[in-house]
């Protein structure tokens, strides 16, 4: 079975940045313990996640007939979910709404959306009819498919040549990062570009009856991206800027931030670093708030009320490596007494942008529930456990954004059904709510390891009665 590339990239991030940190000093520390103090049962919200790609296009997705949506909507109420996320701008940079800015990608593989309805304004109607919200995800800084040779880093001559990210290979060479085999990411640093993301998501809350907004993909590629001539004067603006550094300009660029490079299961990741390496890391966070931080001050100048928020992988302790500080400002990773990590630099909580936030996704997707789970878990913040991953996130976001936690049911190879469950519970009980990643995984037996529908198993784990 052919996976959809969303998926495939929250699995293989896993697993990277697990090898990648598997004996990081963050891991050794064991901190004093805190009591686990779950949250308050209001407002609790159960959302499910609704990727384009596999769900109206895939071989087993029922979205691109409106009767069986309308199947799973009802099944969606049934069980006790209280909203949608609705992808409707993924990899490819395609919008899956009839746009005035993006094309529509209406057929796929010889599959197409449903004929006689605008796909999400139809979700929002039947949605609303069952008192379930929806949420619209867009994708934000990725704009092609490399496996299809797929959007607009194919179609768009400026967006190839101009915008596309650039990244260092395991040579040391700046290349166009699609010649990698890589989706085409492209540079967040770029003003046009953060401008043209901007209004897409500026076109979604303006046309549509959605509750909330969510970004998606709103960060780097990785660590070795992005090391265009563009970023680099941009970086020597922060630094003369922040740091009053005069010799910024003489830097050797890029050897100056990454020395040498090597890869760890298929990742191009640093070997040896240079003398700015921690503040390019500081350059490229402060790149991506600004971003989210101007993108929620438009979107609430069109909709004051609308929830703003966005998804992220729940380990921070590499997720750096993507440019994305998702925590509270008021948390400090540089002068954190509990966790030590070695790659923050003072001031880089200045750029947490989980305070600009209505609403937060982890995407908790590991199969281990509890810590107890876990052998090698050593304290409270292991982080590759849900209840680790969990108590992580809401330390570092210090109450100041609703958190949800996420599980991936079709993905992670549970050891037993039943631990989708458990986990729904630990989720629902210790944060403000969940999120449900795929809902193509409970309807379509096919695309989960039990082979089975799985909606009994979100019910339990509800507790709707």
């Amino acid at each position: 079975m052919m996976m959809f590339n969303k998926i495939k990239y929250f699995l293989l991030a896993s697993c990277l940045f697990l090898a990648a940190c598997e004996s990081s000093p963050e891991e050794e520390v064991t901190p004093k313990p805190e009591p686990e103090v779950p949250v308050e049962e209001k407002d609790k919200e159960v959302l499910v996640w609704i990727e384009a790609r596999a769900n109206i296009f895939g071989t087993y997705g029922k979205f691109n007939k409106t009767e069986t949506i309308l199947e799973v909507l009802d099944s969606l109420q049934n069980v006790g979910v209280t909203g949608m996320v609705v992808d409707v701008k993924g990899i490819n940079g395609y919008t899956i709404y009839p746009s005035t800015i993006a094309r529509q990608l209406t057929t796929l593989e010889g599959r197409t959306l449903p004929q006689e309805v605008d796909y999400l304004d139809y979700l929002i109607t039947e949605g609303h009819k069952r008192n379930l919200k929806v949420y619209a995800s867009v994708g934000v800084f990725v704009e092609g498919d490399n496996y299809r040779k797929l959007g607009k880093v194919f179609d768009d001559p400026t967006f190839k040549n101009v915008y596309q990210n650039i990244v260092c290979d395991v040579n040391g060479n700046r290349v166009p990062i699609t010649s990698t085999g890589a989706n085409g990411f492209v540079n967040p640093a770029r003003p046009e570009v953060q401008a043209y993301e901007q209004s897409i998501v500026k076109e979604v809350v303006s046309r549509y009856n959605i509750d909330g907004i969510m970004l998606d993909y709103c960060r780097y590629n990785d660590i070795n991206g992005d090391f265009s001539d563009f970023s680099k004067e941009k970086f020597i603006e922060f630094l003369e800027q922040k740091f009053q550094d005069n010799m910024a300009k003489a830097m050797v660029f890029p050897t100056d931030i990454v020395s040498s490079w090597r890869t760890t299961s298929g990742q191009v990741v640093p070997a040896s670093t240079g003398k700015y390496y921690k503040k390019w890391l500081m350059f490229r966070a402060k790149t991506i708030y600004d971003f989210v931080k101007s993108t929620k001050e438009e979107v609430k100048k069109i909709k004051p009320n609308i929830k703003f928020g966005a998804y992220v992988g729940s380990w921070y302790t590499s997720y750096y490596q993507v440019g994305v500080n998702w925590a509270s400002k008021t948390y400090d990773p540089f002068n954190d007494p509990t966790i030590r990590f070695d790659w923050a630099y003072p001031g880089y909580n200045d750029y947490g942008y989980g305070d600009e936030l209505d609403l937060l996704m982890t995407g908790n997707y590991f199969k281990y529930v509890k810590l107890a789970d876990v052998p090698s878990a050593t304290n409270q913040y292991h982080w590759w456990s849900i209840e680790g991953s969990l108590n992580a996130g809401k330390y570092l976001t210090k109450g100041k954004v609703p958190l949800l936690g996420s599980i991936d049911m079709g993905n992670v190879t549970w050891d037993k059904k039943e631990d989708i469950t458990r986990a729904i519970q630990h989720i629902i009980q210790n944060s403000d709510g969940i999120m449900l990643f795929d809902v193509c995984h409970v309807y379509a037996p096919q695309w989960n390891q039990f082979k089975e529908p799985l909606w009994e198993e979100i019910k339990e784990g509800i507790g709707k009665k």
